[in-house]
């Protein structure tokens, strides 16, 4: 019985472990190849500072083009991830992502109306783009809270709120300017073209602070799948369990407002680290997943097609959409959609 319990533990350990790897590996990807390509060897004297002789372009290449790309992917991955897997863990819905149900596309609606009319700038439009996840969040569980189906509630709810802020996010867009318009673009498809040392700086800083207290929620996470009453029962009221949303939420909305919404990121990761960990929930796993997948997205964005470079939201929905019915109908044969 001790060997049984033991084994998918290792299990997850030896995927995080394996992701992990993977997670570096597209990192090392999008910063050594490409148009441009740089020896592994040279990689560290370029991240001491350090001009190469027969390259001296390398450089400022890999440091302030690559190299940025490539960080703010892994983050804003990570934290799509995690947040996805912990919606969808503690409502118990495969559907329950920040990406499907609106908070990304509160943050994307509330970073564009104040870009576009209060022309904020700097801290002031992450700021923007949390209040707009939060607001969206709130405005879910107010309508969820206290029922039964509170989860499924949340869903449906998230799901118009995302349709509408849709529609305001493309409002906007007509009724501005063309150059306002071209900034706020960002902002519907989700792309890694903002990347720069003071965005990863303010993402790094944000996930230091959010990802501890996701660590600590994700122990309620666990008990939160067996439904309220028998969690409640095991000493994690419903309650105290969607706190960790809104953690969850904090980490979609950074996240957004660094990058924009990329599309099924924070859908897909949760169900294929639980596929691949045994189908234990594991924010971890789900994070890592995340990453991986915005950072070789982004790549092959760049140069899968010749002479043409897509967004990172746009790759990742071409690959998401299929990928979406997948889980719909597994989820709808095992009974839980």
């Amino acid at each position: 019985m001790r060997r049984a319990r033991r084994r998918p533990t290792r299990r997850v350990r030896l995927v995080i472990g394996l992701l992990a790897v993977a997670a570096l590996g597209a990192v090392l990807v999008r910063v050594l190849l490409g148009d441009y390509v740089v020896a592994l060897a040279d990689l560290v004297p370029i991240l001491r500072g350090e001009t190469l002789p027969d390259a001296p372009g390398a450089s400022f290449i890999v440091r302030e083009a690559k190299l940025p790309r490539a960080l703010i992917g892994a983050l804003a991955g990570l934290a799509f991830g995690a947040s996805g897997a912990m919606f969808q863990t503690t409502l118990r819905n495969p559907l329950a992502s920040p990406d499907i149900i609106g908070i990304s596309l509160g943050a994307s609606a509330a970073a564009v109306v104040a870009l576009t009319f209060l022309d904020a700038q700097g801290i002031w439009l992450p700021a923007a783009a949390l209040a707009g996840a939060l607001a969206v969040s709130l405005l879910m569980y107010a309508v969820g809270r206290g029922t039964t189906l509170a989860g499924q509630r949340m869903v449906l709810v998230g799901i118009g709120i995302a349709a509408l802020l849709s529609s305001v996010i493309q409002l906007v867009m007509t009724r501005t300017s063309i150059q306002d318009a071209q900034a706020a673009l960002v902002w519907l498809t989700g792309s890694l073209a903002r990347a720069s040392w003071s965005v990863i700086g303010l993402l790094t800083a944000a996930l230091l602070v959010l990802a501890p207290l996701l660590a600590v929620c994700a122990r309620w996470m666990r008990l939160a799948e067996l439904g309220d009453d028998l969690s409640t029962t095991l000493g994690a009221p419903a309650a105290r369990a969607r706190l960790g949303l809104l953690v969850a939420v904090a980490m979609a909305a950074v996240a957004t407002s660094a990058t924009g919404p990329v599309a099924f990121v924070a859908f897909l990761a949760g169900p294929t680290a639980r596929r691949l960990c045994g189908r234990r929930p594991s924010l971890w796993a789900a994070a890592l997943v995340g990453a991986a997948v915005v950072v070789l997205s982004d790549f092959a964005g760049d140069y899968l097609i010749p002479d043409v470079n897509l967004p990172v939201g746009v790759v990742t929905g071409a690959l998401g959409a299929p990928l979406m019915l997948v889980v719909l109908i597994a989820a709808g044969r095992a009974g839980k959609a």
